[in-house]
């Protein structure tokens, strides 16, 4: 399966509900999980993104789906695939 990386912005309302609610961060990856995508790895960041998600997706349709409701996505490719590739 495709490899995408998810760059998240919380809202001020996002913000208070971790806050509220620390699980909400799990429960949203299992929301993500409901949609066919499988998340690898995640990360809480310090800068312009929150949090970092490393995900794995059966197509650009599904990823378009979580894209709706995500800030970012990017597709990701092994570093050593992409030499290869070239």
């Amino acid at each position: 399966m495709p490899t995408y990386i998810m760059l998240t912005r919380l809202t001020s309302d996002g913000v208070k509900t971790v806050k509220d609610n620390p699980s909400r961060v799990q429960e949203v990856n299992k929301e993500v999980e409901q949609l066919g995508i499988k998340v690898l790895s995640q990360w809480a960041t310090l800068g312009e993104y929150d949090f970092v998600t490393v995900v794995e997706a059966p197509d650009e349709k599904a990823m378009a789906k979580l894209s709706v409701v995500m800030n970012e996505t990017m597709t990701a490719i092994d570093a050593e695939e992409f030499t290869k590739s070239l």
